[in-house]
């Protein structure tokens, strides 16, 4: 009886482990931006997306290295919500209003 508790009690907690799972993703891409006020407002745009874990924005390469669970969000999400903030990804540019708000400093060479 003492074996089937135990057998009992480990498949309960490799089901537990399963359900509390998250599939967490690492990628990279580039977001234009010139400067430290811009890495700032690039990662709080990233992180403020349900299901990221971390953001880091890399200034002399602009990219952006963004760790997320997949099953909560996605990279166009996450893209197009660093667009919203005022900065251009390869797929989802800002809009001219919200790019011409930015500090000039923050104000990038648009491709």
């Amino acid at each position: 009886m003492k074996i089937f508790k135990n057998i009992l009690l480990v498949v309960f907690l490799f089901m537990g482990m399963h359900l509390n799972a998250q599939t967490l993703v690492k990628e990279s891409f580039k977001v234009w931006g010139n400067c430290e006020m811009c890495k700032s407002t690039i990662e709080k745009a990233a992180e403020s997306v349900d299901g990221v874990k971390s953001s880091k924005w890399n200034v002399s390469k602009k990219t952006l290295v963004v760790k997320y669970n997949s099953d909560k969000t996605s990279i166009e999400e996450i893209k197009k919500k660093i667009a919203l903030s005022g900065y251009d990804t390869k797929e989802y540019k800002a809009t001219d209003q919200v790019y011409n708000n930015l500090h000039h400093c923050c104000q990038y060479d648009r491709q």
